[in-house]
């Protein structure tokens, strides 16, 4: 939790989600923004899939051949 951040996660620049003095509204997604969301959600699945496939693959048993067949 009181780590850096981890470099490539958050990006400064275009992180307008500090709220302002006696500001109540939220902010709004820029479509630049829900982009990249949608990219990195695609990211995480791939790879979670991936890493399942490996996961499977490691885990399943071993196939024991039956003399006489």
């Amino acid at each position: 939790m009181f780590d850096q951040a981890i470099e490539g996660f958050q990006d400064v620049e275009t992180d307008n989600s500090a709220p302002k003095w006696k500001e109540f509204r939220k902010t709004k997604l820029t479509l630049r923004q829900i982009s990249k969301l949608r990219k990195m959600n695609d990211v995480r699945n791939f790879e979670k899939a991936q890493n399942l496939k490996k996961l499977r693959k490691q885990y399943t048993p071993a196939v024991a051949e039956q003399p006489g067949l």
